[in-house]
């Protein structure tokens, strides 16, 4: 494989930051993929942030990754609905990475008889807001999940994240959302057309057996598993399915990125 020239998808959490903090040698990884002109994107099932905002929290733990090399769940999902129902409507409950993304695709958010009820990731969820979408569900509007994560990180420990509220609302409805993210394969595929690259030519590197290295083998991508984040040696052998590389950290692929599956 040495004269392959790869792409890379890459997850953020766990992979190349940790909360506010970089983890070691994603940097001089970042460094080394702009020098050999790699086309690189950075992954997040997290539709809270705009790719702007994440631009920032990136460039404050020392990571210059530009907007466009920034790919999240919001946006898989605005594109996904623009090709399903064009200039459609929208009930979102989430924040500005998620109504920025649907906007920007011309979708109008209205609580009146709207195409969709789109669920994404908020600190705040309101009580009468899922009220709300479980009644335009019953009444016709089709759900929509940005990603199925049941808890998100925080300082202070877990917290609920899209897929326990969708389960929420799946259980007062009996509509299971569609979720576009992953291990959705529709995420690693619209993240490659984004990219403009092939599965053939493209790695996807994430800390997460169930969701980045499962959508990336659906992708049919060559996956790398980091152990720097959720998943351990030991939790990782009892999938049916394995990864292409096992490393320790993001700092393992430094100095390899143009043969990553070449001997250390």
């Amino acid at each position: 494989m040495s004269d392959q020239r790869w792409s890379y998808l890459t997850d953020m959490d766990g992979v190349l930051v940790h909360e506010e903090h970089l983890v070691p040698g994603a940097d001089e990884f970042l460094a080394e993929l702009r020098a050999d002109g790699a086309s690189f994107l950075v992954l997040t099932n997290n539709s809270i942030y705009t790719p702007r905002d994440l631009r920032a929290r990136l460039l404050r733990t020392g990571l210059d990754v530009p907007e466009e090399a920034i790919w999240t769940s919001a946006l898989a999902t605005a594109k996904f609905l623009q090709t399903q129902r064009p200039n459609g409507s929208a009930y979102v409950i989430g924040e500005a990475g998620l109504t920025t993304a649907l906007h920007e695709v011309g979708y109008v958010l209205t609580d009146s008889d709207p195409d969709y009820v789109v669920l994404g990731e908020t600190r705040t969820y309101s009580f009468t807001a899922i009220t709300r979408a479980i009644r335009l569900i019953e009444q016709g509007a089709r759900f929509i999940a940005t990603n199925p994560d049941p808890t998100g990180p925080s300082r202070e420990g877990l917290l609920p994240a899209t897929g326990s509220i969708a389960a929420l609302i799946e259980r007062a409805t009996g509509r299971s959302p569609y979720y576009v993210g992953k291990p959705n394969p529709l995420m690693m595929r619209s993240a490659l057309k984004a990219l403009g690259t092939h599965t053939e030519q493209t790695l996807m590197i994430g800390d997460r057996m169930d969701t980045d290295v499962h959508s990336g083998i659906e992708a049919g991508l060559q996956t790398i598993l980091v152990l720097s984040g959720i998943s351990t040696r030991e939790t990782a052998e009892r999938y049916p399915f394995r990864p292409t590389l096992v490393v320790d950290s993001i700092a393992d692929l430094v100095g390899r990125t143009k043969d990553p599956f070449g001997a250390a």
